[in-house]
C-alpha cells in the first residue's frame, strides 16, 4: 500500500501583462505528474535547477496550491482539506528546507524552534516533558541539548540543518518532503547529513522525498528515482538501475556529468546544446527535443509517455534505450 499517492498533479503560476493585470500566460512549473511512495520508502527527485522540483514538493504539503489534480496522503485527499483540517493533518508529513540559514527564526533559541511544533499539536502535558522531548530531538541528530538556549546565528551550516531535522522529527511525521537539504553545505557535511537522514528512517520508518540536482547523492540514499524536466518526469526506476543503465537520453546527460572518483574511467560528458526552454512556452511535442542528439521529427510532433522499458523501469521518450555519443 502507498503512503503519498500523487496524480495528474500540475502547477501553472499565471503571467499578468497589461495595464489591467490580465492573465495572458501560464508557467507550467509542474505538468501532469504521477508517482507514489511507499510507507519507508526514499524517492529521489532529480533534475536541472528551474525544472519543478521545489515547486512538487510544495505543492503536496500546500505551501503551493496546485492547479490540478490529486494528493492522498494514508488514502486522505490533501487538497479537499481546509485549513483546520490541514493543520492537524500536518502531523504526518513535513518539510526540510534547503537554506539552513533562511529556514530558522533569528529570533527564537534552538528549543523554541523545536519546541514551537510541539505547542502547536500539544504533543506534551507539561514543561518538564516539553523540554525532555526537545533534548531527545537534538541528541537523535547529533546535537548536545545545552545548545537549547543558543540562536541560529550561532550553529554552523550543518548544525543549522541538523535543527531544521530536528523541528520536523518533533511531530513524529511518516512523510518528509527533503528539498535539497544538502546542496547548501560543505561536501564533508553533506556525507554527514545524508547517513544521518539514513539513521533516523531505520530508527523511525520515515519516508523521504529527497530532492537534489546531484546523482551522485540521490542514488546514496534513494530506493527509487524520478528524473524530471521542464515539470515532466521523465524517466523512473530503482536507483542502482537508473544509474547502472539510464534509458532516457537526458538522464544519460545527467550521469555523465556526475564526477568519477576512478581516475582510469573512461566516462565521457556528454554535453547538451542549448538551454532550458521557458516553462512558460515549452516546446510542442517532447520537451527535450530541442535539446535531444537523437530527436527526430516524430519527437517535435507527438509527446511522449512513461513506457515500461525494462523491469520497474519507465521513461518517456520515443527511442528510449538508445545509447547517446558524447559531444564535446
Amino acid at each position: 500500500m502507498s503512503l503519498l499517492e500523487v496524480k495528474n498533479l500540475k502547477v501553472h503560476f499565471p503571467v499578468k501583462h497589461g495595464m489591467f493585470s490580465r492573465v495572458r500566460e501560464f508557467v507550467k512549473a509542474v505538468d501532469d505528474v504521477s508517482f507514489s511512495i511507499a510507507p519507508g520508502e526514499t524517492l529521489g527527485l532529480v533534475g536541472e535547477s528551474g525544472c519543478g522540483k521545489t515547486t512538487l514538493g510544495r505543492a503536496i504539503v500546500r505551501l503551493v496550491e496546485p492547479t490540478a489534480g490529486g494528493i492522498s496522503l494514508d488514502g486522505e485527499d490533501i487538497l479537499k482539506m481546509s485549513g483546520a483540517e490541514l493543520r492537524a493533518r500536518r502531523r504526518k508529513f513535513q518539510m526540510i528546507f534547503q537554506d539552513p540559514y533562511g529556514s530558522l527564526n533569528p529570533r527564537m533559541t534552538v528549543e523554541q524552534i523545536v519546541g514551537e511544533a510541539l505547542d502547536i499539536h500539544k504533543l506534551t502535558d507539561s514543561k518538564s516533558a516539553r523540554q525532555k522531548r526537545i533534548f531527545e530531538l537534538l541528541k537523535d541528530v547529533g546535537l548536545d541539548p545545552v545548545y537549547a538556549q543558543r540562536y541560529p546565528h550561532e550553529f554552523s551550516g550543518g548544525q543549522r540543518q541538523r535543527i531544521g531535522i530536528a523541528r520536523a522529527l518533533a511531530v513524529e511525521p511518516e512523510l518528509i518532503i527533503c528539498d535539497e537539504p544538502v546542496s547548501a553545505l560543505d561536501v564533508s557535511v553533506q556525507a554527514q547529513i545524508i547517513n544521518l537522514l539514513r539513521d533516523l528512517q531505520q530508527e523511525h520508518g520515515i519516508a523521504y522525498l529527497f530532492i537534489a540536482h546531484d546523482l551522485a547523492v540521490v542514488e546514496h540514499i534513494s530506493h527509487r528515482v524520478m528524473v524530471m524536466y521542464l515539470g515532466k518526469i521523465v524517466e523512473t526506476a530503482d536507483a542502482k538501475a537508473i544509474i547502472r543503465d539510464p534509458q532516457h537520453p537526458y538522464t544519460q546527460a545527467l550521469i555523465s556529468a556526475v564526477p568519477e572518483v576512478d581516475p582510469e574511467s573512461k566516462r565521457q560528458r556528454i554535453v547538451l546544446p542549448g538551454d532550458v526552454p521557458s516553462p512558460i512556452h515549452p516546446p510542442c511535442g517532447c520537451p527535450f527535443h530541442p535539446r535531444c542528439p537523437i530527436a527526430e521529427e516524430k519527437c517535435k510532433i507527438e509527446i511522449p509517455v512513461l513506457r515500461e522499458l525494462l523491469k520497474n523501469q519507465f521513461a518517456a521518450c520515443h527511442f528510449a534505450g538508445t545509447k547517446i555519443d558524447a559531444r564535446t
